[in-house]
């Protein structure tokens, strides 16, 4: 069996599953500055390696959340209106029209041509306790396919304890997207996402799952990019069970066959 992956870049990836296509955290601007609100500005130093009107049809957006620009981009924001189905965090629902909105560990069902993929809202913390004051509200998703492949996508989550969390509710995960990249404010030392190391341990929590690293470049407040990864699974012995996409590269990726 496989999946087909496509890295926009960032958080951006197209998942094609069971017969649907799904965006995560759909970011499509051009590079250059993106305010915040509150005096600070994320920089923006590459666009998307495809633009939005190359990817087509979109069934399904996984949105993480919608209060930082490197997850939800104005181009972001437009695409969220032309999908089939929007899944997020209540907060997002609450100030986005049409978005649906799911607390920890509830699931909806979402139809496909062999059946319904089950998606399962997982927490996620963005940075360390009591970062939520600042960064606010996070979601991370399971999906269960009709075959019964699993793919785990962390959101911007930077707590292995969560990770482990979630393997301990979730068997089985034969693909995990993990939002890494050590996303860091100037001002503050701790990662709101997460690192090289803590995505090591993430992985041996998650036990045989693919692990596929998104959103460690392309933003300048990353501060850890794909060659930290690829070192560090290679010093864990672990390099074997990382993929990292070439960018705006369709990517069949094999899923494990169950007994």
């Amino acid at each position: 069996m496989t999946l087909t992956a496509l890295h926009v870049g960032g958080p951006t990836l197209v998942l094609d599953l069971a017969g649907l296509r799904l965006v995560t955290d759909p970011t499509f601007d051009p590079p250059g500055d993106h305010p915040l609100g509150d005096g600070r500005v994320l920089r923006k130093l590459t666009g998307p390696a495809v633009p939005r009107e190359d990817v087509g049809r979109v069934d399904l957006v996984l949105l993480s959340h919608d209060q930082h620009p490197d997850n939800l981009d104005a181009s972001g924001r437009a695409l969220l209106g032309e999908a089939g189905r929007v899944l997020s965090t209540p907060a997002a629902a609450a100030r986005i029209a049409g978005v649906e909105g799911l607390a920890p560990w509830v699931s909806v069902e979402v139809p496909t041509p062999s059946g319904p993929l089950v998606v399962t809202a997982e927490p996620a913390g963005h940075g360390p306790p009591g970062a939520e004051a600042f960064s606010g509200p996070v979601t991370g998703f399971v999906l269960g396919a009709p075959d019964g492949t699993t793919v785990y996508v962390s959101g911007d989550n930077a707590s292995v304890g969560v990770v482990e969390a979630v393997a301990e509710r979730v068997p089985r995960v034969d693909l995990a997207v993990l939002f890494c990249g050590a996303a860091r404010r100037p001002d503050r030392p701790e990662a709101l996402t997460l690192t090289a190391a803590d995505a090591v341990l993430a992985a041996r929590a998650l036990d045989t799952a693919r692990i596929l690293p998104v959103h460690s470049e392309g933003w300048l407040h990353f501060t850890e990019g794909p060659g930290t990864l690829n070192r560090a699974f290679a010093e864990a012995g672990l390099a074997d069970r990382l993929t990292i996409l070439p960018l705006g590269v369709p990517t069949a990726l094999p899923v494990p066959v169950r007994a």
